[in-house]
């Protein structure tokens, strides 16, 4: 699981330690529920990169229409435009993790940027031979890329070595 990013919710977790330690205490596993749901209310108050904001949920509950799931877990909705004029829907998705738009998987892309009207749970998608499974950015995280010479790189860069001798007046 920690590899693909994706991490158990808090409660879960302290659950499992719950019923690894064996401990019957009444009320552990509802109090680290409790504390877990005060978490999520505060990151989706403070915060738009944990999956959905306080707004957005108020949004989707009063206008939001559900459309589908991929496979990561990301919700998409729709809703009638306000403009006529313009787009005829707004859709938006709802992550399941962290806010990263590389994890929208290619049928899906195209109907959130309304390159087509059928979302991939109306039609049975199949990837093209070029498109490549999803992988996480990992940008900011120990397995990203540093090329030969970065500072976090694996090797030091070398001292520079002058190509030229400099020109010292007599």
């Amino acid at each position: 699981r920690k590899a693909t990013g994706l991490v158990p919710p808090a409660w879960a977790i302290r659950k499992a330690e719950i019923q690894e330690s064996g401990s019957g205490v009444p009320g552990a596993l509802q109090r680290a529920q409790a504390e877990a749901s005060m978490k999520n209310f505060l990151l989706q108050l403070f915060t738009w990169w944990n999956g959905q904001t306080m707004g957005t949920r108020w949004f989707t509950a009063r206008h939001g229409e559900f459309v589908g799931e991929d496979q990561m877990g990301n919700k998409y909705y729709r809703a009638p435009s306000k403009l006529p004029d313009s787009i005829p829907e707004r859709r938006w998705v709802i992550y399941s993790g962290y806010a990263e738009a590389s994890m929208i998987p290619p049928g899906w892309h195209g109907w959130m940027h309304h390159r087509t009207n059928t979302p991939p749970t109306e039609v049975k998608y199949t990837p093209r031979e070029w498109q490549k499974p999803h992988q996480p950015n990992l940008t900011g995280s120990a397995a990203a890329y540093r090329p030969a010479g970065s500072i976090l790189g694996p090797t030091p860069k070398q001292a520079a070595k002058p190509d030229y001798e400099a020109w010292q007046p007599e």
